[in-house]
């Protein structure tokens, strides 16, 4: 589904990500650790094409994203560490209004139902999203997400800032994403989420994969074991 080959991205000088090779398939959650400047937010606006690759490359589907941008635009969803929402409409109107954007129409009740498979609340589907919490606003994403029917998910740290309960539901979403198949590519500081949730894990340093490993091939404390050792290397 995801794949980046020798993927590189340098600025002058500095090199902000440096010859990845990953692959994501259908129904993993690959998590990216690391520490801020890793290359883990690189990596995912290289996928989304929001940044040019100044070597390698990276594919959705086999097709490479600099070339097919639009193509895989419309195969995947992408969830910020703060999700961009219109705080004056409420999360319906968010809703319809990104999937008309995405070429989608749905009736309302679809909408609605769609909201409360998030997770929603249903007193705060009418509400504006300025009333909203962080955990809310997610949820409105991954609403997007089953809407535009996204084979891909990317997320840069989309937990970060959420309270215990808030981080379990989104994780819970993620793990029912997985179950229909969605590929998903997620950078984030969590660790016991990434243990807790991912198929995959990579540990990213300087711009670089310095481990890779399915996640029920170590323990939750080897992993931090090695996230630590990474870190202070």
């Amino acid at each position: 589904m995801l794949e980046a080959s020798n993927l590189t991205k340098e600025y002058g000088s500095f090199t902000a990500l440096s010859g990845l090779n990953l692959l994501v398939k259908e129904g993993e959650i690959f998590c990216l650790l690391g520490a801020n400047g890793a290359g883990k937010s690189t990596t995912i606006n290289l996928f989304l094409n929001f940044i040019e690759p100044t070597g390698g490359m990276a594919t959705i589907r086999s097709l490479d994203v600099t070339k097919y941008s639009k193509e895989t635009k419309q195969l995947l969803s992408y969830i910020p560490e703060n999700l961009m929402l219109y705080a004056n409409l409420t999360g319906l109107e968010n809703l319809d209004f990104f999937c008309g954007l995405g070429g989608k129409s749905y009736e309302k009740e679809q909408l609605v139902a769609l909201l409360k498979q998030s997770g929603l609340q249903p007193d705060f589907i009418h509400k504006r999203v300025s009333s909203y919490s962080k955990g809310m606003r997610q949820k409105v994403g991954i609403a997007l997400a089953r809407a535009r029917e996204a084979s891909v998910l990317l997320l840069d740290e989309p937990t970060s800032g959420l309270d215990p309960k808030a981080s379990n539901e989104f994780s819970e979403l993620l793990l029912d994403l997985k179950e229909k198949g969605v590929a998903t590519l997620m950078a984030t500081h969590d660790l016991f989420r990434a243990k807790d949730t991912g198929t995959h894990i990579g540990i990213m340093k300087e711009g670089l994969l310095v481990e890779q490993f399915a996640t029920d091939q170590v323990s939750f404390r080897d992993l931090e074991k090695l996230y630590l050792q990474h870190m202070h290397n």
